[in-house]
C-alpha cells in the first residue's frame, strides 16, 4: 500500500483552518469558562492574553498550535477578544507571534491543560491499540482511519504530528492487520491443497480459461441443468479440502468478503502475481465462501 494516499486537498487542509467555525464550535472550543479566565488573570498585557487564548481555543479546535496569525481567521479573533472584553481585536497581536513569550505560553498551556506529544510511547501504545481494532473489524481506506485517528488525537488531547508521519503510521498498522488476516488464513492448509489451490490458477491444455475462472461463474437460471452443474460446480469446491483454520476462526465476516470479493472480480493471471501469503489467503477466503454460499 502506498505510505502517501491523501490527496493534495486533505494535506493542505491537516491541521488547519478550512472556514470560519461554526456558531456550534465556537460555542464548543472558544468559550473561556472560569478557569480559563483564571489561566489568563496572570498575563500581562491584552496581546499577551489575546494571543495565549489564541492558541488555547486554536489547539482545542485544530490539534496543535498556530504559528502565525494568519493561520487563524479573523472572525475566530474577533470572537476571542469579544469574549475577554478588549478593545480591539488585534491591537498590538502582531508582534506577540514573533516572541519567546508564544513559546512559552506553548508550554503552559500543554502542563496546564494535559497536552501531550504523539512521539510519547504512552500515546502511541493507546492509539495503535485503538487504530488496530478499527482495521481488524473493518476494510476502510486508509484516509478514513487516517481521519479517524486524528479526532481520536483531538479527544485525547494528543498534538496532530505533522501528516507524512500520520500516514506512515496508520500505513504500517493497517499492513500489519493485513498480514495477520493472510497468515491466520494460511495456517492449517496442507501442502496437496495448497499445490490444488495453485493449480486452479493455471489454464488446462485446450482450454481457454483457468479452473480458477470457471468456479467464479455460477448458474445464471433456474431448472434441472442449472441445478446439476451448481452441485458439480460444488463438488469440485470441496473436493479441495479447504476448511476454515481454527486459528482464523476470529477473523470477522467483512475481512473475508472483501478477500473474497477481490477474487471474484480479479483474472486468474493477477491473482497468480500475488506474494505467496495474500495468493493464498485469497483463494482460501475464496472457496471457503463458495462453500457456504453453496
Amino acid at each position: 500500500m502506498p505510505v502517501e494516499f491523501l490527496t493534495a486537498g486533505q494535506r493542505a487542509d491537516y491541521g488547519h483552518y478550512t472556514n470560519e467555525p461554526t456558531a456550534v464550535e465556537l460555542a464548543r472550543c472558544f468559550h473561556l469558562d472560569d478557569a480559563d479566565h483564571q489561566h489568563l488573570a496572570g498575563k500581562r498585557g491584552n496581546a499577551s492574553r489575546l494571543g495565549f487564548a489564541l492558541q488555547l481555543a486554536t489547539v482545542r479546535f485544530l490539534g496543535r498550535f498556530p504559528e502565525e496569525e494568519r493561520e487563524i481567521p479573523p472572525g475566530v479573533i474577533r470572537f476571542m477578544a469579544w469574549e475577554m472584553g478588549l478593545p480591539s481585536s488585534a491591537d498590538g497581536l502582531g508582534s506577540y507571534w514573533g516572541q519567546r513569550q508564544r513559546l512559552r505560553h506553548v508550554e503552559e498551556i500543554s502542563k496546564l491543560y494535559g497536552y501531550r506529544e504523539f512521539h510519547s510511547r504512552v500515546v502511541g501504545l493507546r492509539l495503535s491499540r485503538w487504530l488496530y481494532a478499527q482495521c481488524w473489524t473493518g476494510t476502510d481506506q486508509p484516509s478514513v482511519l487516517f481521519e479517524r485517528a486524528t479526532t481520536w488525537m483531538l479527544v485525547h488531547k494528543v498534538l496532530l504530528p505533522g501528516a507524512s508521519r500520520l500516514e506512515r503510521f496508520v500505513a504500517r498498522l493497517r499492513q500489519r492487520v493485513e498480514q495477520r488476516v493472510w497468515r491466520l488464513l494460511g495456517q492449517g492448509v496442507s501442502p496437496e491443497s495448497r499445490t490444488k489451490m495453485e493449480a486452479l490458477l493455471t489454464v488446462p491444455e485446450n482450454q481457454r480459461q483457468s479452473w480458477f475462472d470457471g468456479l467464479r461463474k455460477g448458474p445464471v437460471t433456474v431448472g434441472g441443468p442449472s441445478l446439476l452443474r451448481a452441485l458439480d460446480r460444488l463438488r469440485r469446491i470441496r473436493s479441495h479440502g479447504v476448511v476454515l483454520p481454527a486459528t482464523a476462526a476470529a477473523i470477522p465476516a467483512s475481512r473475508l468478503a472483501a478477500l473474497a470479493r477481490f477474487a471474484s472480480r480479479a483474472r486468474a493471471t493477477a491473482v497468480s502475481r500475488l506474494p505467496e501469503a495474500r495468493r493464498l489467503a485469497v483463494m482460501v477466503a475464496f472457496l471457503i465462501l463458495l462453500c457456504f454460499k453453496n
